[in-house]
């Protein structure tokens, strides 16, 4: 535990040097330069995204100014094609952990979609965290841009990973305005629309074409082939668990991989708890969603973590945030860009062949004074 926060003010230390060191970047911030130009349209096939961006890091601290350097940052991830299609949501009456919010299972229709391939990891979500192309969210220049500009998160105050390895590692404890500013900036850096799949795009992709409780069947006993969990994540170095590198179980049928477990993965939709009441009322609902608003509470998580048991895992498995969730957080107001000892929570990225008309333009809403 000690380790865990001398790490953590150390990081905060060093990242307050640079944030003193680059207050003026050379590049003129692009939190509300003009959208990039629309990218190419893609084929009905996997592809390979790449993002760059540049960070300041200071080399001499005691020279007056610090004498700094420019780093360049990179990143590249996967996307893997999914064909739109028909499926029940939801779970059956008679399913093993099932939870009365799971219904009443309705039949719902989804378009096709990229959707990534493995969850966002620390490797991708450093290069936007420290991208010094846009303003970080606390930068006195960001105020003059208004609550729909990019920018990116603030310092934590204990090392991020909350111990947790961090190469090739989900990234994990951002809240879902953090995950929603990610994609906006994945946009600005690709000029095609990202953002987090909607929950019935997230069941449809774990799903894959089967209708069990897993993707796999409904026996629990094969989860340690596909998730890392409660049973199995545990190592040498974290006897409690952990996340493990992303990839490293069997995929899917459609190619996804840690669709279960490792990090619970935020879905699109502000929770409703009768939203599924409502969609059932249809015989078949066509892209589904409740649009998220500026209410920091709820929204929906999906999967199951490295912390849960096999039946948090389910497809069909829904979790509501909570304003608990940031009760360690000592600021006034509290932020919104990072859980506290929320170490379980990550997210996935999709990409719509035809957006739905209701989440062209979508943007992040929430503010410092959002409830």
């Amino acid at each position: 535990m000690a380790r865990r926060y001398t790490t953590g003010i150390l990081l905060l230390v060093l990242l307050t040097l640079g944030a003193v060191a680059v207050a003026h970047p050379e590049d003129i911030p692009a939190n509300k330069a003009a959208d990039p130009p629309a990218a190419p349209k893609l084929e009905r096939k996997d592809y390979t995204e790449k993002t760059t961006a540049f960070k300041t890091e200071v080399t001499d601290p005691d020279s007056d100014p610090p004498k700094t350097r420019k780093v360049d940052l990179g990143a590249k991830f996967d996307m893997v094609w999914v064909p739109g299609g028909e499926f029940s949501m939801g779970s059956p009456d008679a399913e093993a952990g099932r939870d009365a919010n799971e219904g009443p299972r309705h039949k719902v229709k989804v378009g096709g979609f990229w959707m990534g391939k493995y969850e966002v990891t620390w490797d991708e979500f450093d290069v936007f965290w420290f991208d010094e192309g846009f303003f970080k969210a606390d930068d006195t220049a960001a105020k003059k841009f208004g609550p729909d500009a990019i920018t990116r998160p603030t310092n934590t105050f204990v090392d991020a990973t909350y111990g947790h390895e961090r190469e090739g590692h989900p990234a994990l404890c951002m809240t879902h305005h953090a995950a929603m500013m990610y994609c906006e900036w994945l946009r600005k850096k690709t000029g095609r629309a990202y953002r987090l799949p909607t929950e019935a795009e997230w069941e449809y992709a774990a799903r894959a074409g089967t209708d069990g409780a897993y993707s796999f069947g409904s026996d629990p006993a094969k989860l340690d082939d596909y998730a890392w969990y409660k049973e199995n994540s545990p190592d040498e170095d974290h006897p409690k668990g952990t996340t493990h590198k992303v990839g490293t179980k069997k995929p899917n049928p459609f190619g996804l991989y840690d669709m279960y477990g490792n990090v619970w993965e935020w879905t699109l939709d502000q929770y409703d708890p009768e939203a599924y009441t409502k969609f059932a009322k249809n015989p078949l609902s066509i892209r589904p969603v409740t649009v998220p608003t500026d209410k920091k509470w709820a929204h929906v998580v999906r999967g199951g973590s490295w912390a849960d048991k096999a039946e948090k895992l389910r497809s069909a498995t829904r979790r509501a945030s909570e304003k608990t969730w940031m009760k360690w957080d000592p600021q006034e107001p509290q932020s919104i860009w990072w859980l506290t000892r929320m170490d379980v929570i990550g997210f996935r990225v999709v990409l719509a062949e035809d957006e739905q008309p209701d989440l062209v333009g979508l943007k992040p809403k929430v503010v410092k004074k959002s409830e």
